[in-house]
C-alpha cells in the first residue's frame, strides 16, 4: 500500500490560508502533512491534521541530522523528510507555503511515465518548451539563455523511469532575480505534457513542487552550508548526476500549483544567487567527471562522493560533511 507524505517548512502562523488548505486536502486523501518550523515559528501552532515540528520537538528525534542542522535555514526541511521516512512513507511530496495546489497536484503518480526522452543535450532550458515567452528556471547558467534547443517533436516519446518528478508553478514561477528584475510577471505555462531529462541533459529543478519515489529519497538532501538561493538547485545537480548512474531520468510536467510569492528583496536574492551564476557550470562539469558506483545499494556512498567534491572544491563549506554523514547514518536506519 502506498503511503504518502507532504512536507513543508514554514515560519508562518497557523492562520495561513495555504497551510490550512494543505491540511484539509491531505486529510481528505489520507496523506501525512508534516510542517517543519524554525526559531522564528510561533510558539503556539495548531492546524487539524498538521504534524507540526517545532525546533524543540525536532531535537527530541532519534536523528543525528536533527541535532547538527543549523537553525534559520531551509535545510531544516531535511528533518521533515526524515520524519516521513520514520513514519514509513513510500512517496514524498514537497512544496512551499506560498504555493497553492490545483486538483492535479493531488493525483496519484506513476514512477514510469510516458514522456519525451531528452538526453545528451548538455544544458536544457525546460521552461522554453513550456512557454512561448523568454523565460528560464532559477539555476540555469546565464550564458546558456540564448541556446537554441531542438524542437520537442524531434524527441522520442517512450516509457521512462522517473523517480523524481518536478511540477511547474504558474503565475510566479521559480525564476531567478535577474529575470524578476528585467521581466514582468505573472506568467502561466503552456500544457505540453511530460518531458524527461536523462543522461547529460542538465536542468535545475527546485523544491517547490516535487514528487519523490522511495528509491530516490537519499537524493532529497538539501545542503546547509551554501547560499539559501542555491540549496535546492545544487541538490538538483547532485540528484541528476546520481540518477543517471542508476538509469533514471528527471521528469518535468505541467504546472499543478500556482505561487503567491512571499515578500522578497530582489537585490538580496540576486546577491545570494551570485555563487550560482558563477559556479553552476563548474559544479556540473565536476560532478560529471566523478567515478560513481551506481545502484540503489551504493546511492548513499555516491551522495557522499558528490559532497566531498563540492566541499573540497570550495563550492560548499567544509562544515557540510558532518551533516551529510549524519543524513547517511539516519537513512541507514529509516530508509529501507
Amino acid at each position: 500500500m502506498t503511503k504518502r507524505a507532504l512536507i513543508i517548512t514554514s515560519i508562518a502562523s497557523d492562520s495561513m490560508e495555504s497551510l490550512n488548505t494543505y491540511a484539509k486536502e491531505c486529510k481528505d486523501r489520507d496523506i501525512d502533512f508534516i510542517v517543519i518550523g524554525d526559531t522564528k515559528s510561533p510558539k503556539e501552532f495548531y492546524i487539524d491534521n498538521c504534524d507540526f515540528w517545532s525546533v524543540d520537538r525536532q531535537l527530541e528525534l532519534k536523528s543525528e541530522f536533527a541535532q547538527l542542522c543549523p537553525t534559520r535555514h531551509y535545510a531544516r526541511k531535511n528533518i521533515g523528510y526524515i520524519v516521513a521516512m520514520m513514519n514509513g512513507s513510500s512517496e514524498l511530496v514537497e512544496t512551499d507555503d506560498d504555493n497553492l495546489p490545483r486538483e492535479e497536484f493531488w493525483q496519484f503518480k506513476e514512477r514510469t511515465v510516458h514522456a519525451k526522452d531528452i538526453k545528451e543535450q548538455g544544458w536544457v532550458n525546460v521552461y522554453d518548451y513550456f512557454s512561448d515567452d523568454f523565460i528560464w528556471p532559477r539555476g540555469l547558467p546565464l550564458n546558456e539563455l540564448q541556446k537554441q534547443l531542438p524542437a520537442l517533436t524531434t524527441f522520442e516519446q517512450k516509457n521512462i523511469d522517473c523517480p523524481i518528478q518536478q511540477g511547474l508553478a504558474d503565475e510566479n514561477p521559480d525564476v531567478d532575480a535577474v529575470f524578476r528584475l528585467a521581466f514582468k510577471l505573472p506568467l502561466n505555462f503552456k500544457k505540453v505534457g511530460n518531458i524527461a531529462l536523462g543522461n547529460n541533459a542538465w536542468c535545475p529543478f527546485n523544491s517547490q513542487n516535487t514528487h519523490w519515489f522511495k528509491d530516490a529519497f537519499p537524493l532529497m538532501y538539501l545542503p546547509a552550508y551554501c547560499s539559501f538561493r542555491m540549496t535546492d538547485i545544487w541538490r538538483s545537480f547532485v540528484a541528476q548526476r546520481i540518477a543517471w548512474e542508476n538509469g533514471w531520468s528527471i521528469l518535468f510536467h505541467d504546472a499543478t500549483v500556482w505561487q503567491e510569492r512571499n515578500d522578497h528583496d530582489l537585490m538580496k536574492d540576486f546577491e545570494d544567487e551570485i555563487p550560482g551564476y558563477l559556479n553552476n557550470t563548474k559544479i556540473c562539469q565536476g560532478l560529471a567527471k566523478l567515478d560513481l558506483k551506481g545502484g540503489r545499494e551504493n546511492i548513499l556512498d555516491d551522495l557522499v562522493t558528490c559532497y566531498e567534491f563540492l566541499t573540497e572544491s570550495g563550492f560548499v563549506g567544509k562544515e557540510e560533511m558532518p551533516l551529510v554523514k549524519a543524513w547517511v547514518n539516519d537513512l541507514g536506519k529509516y530508509w529501507k
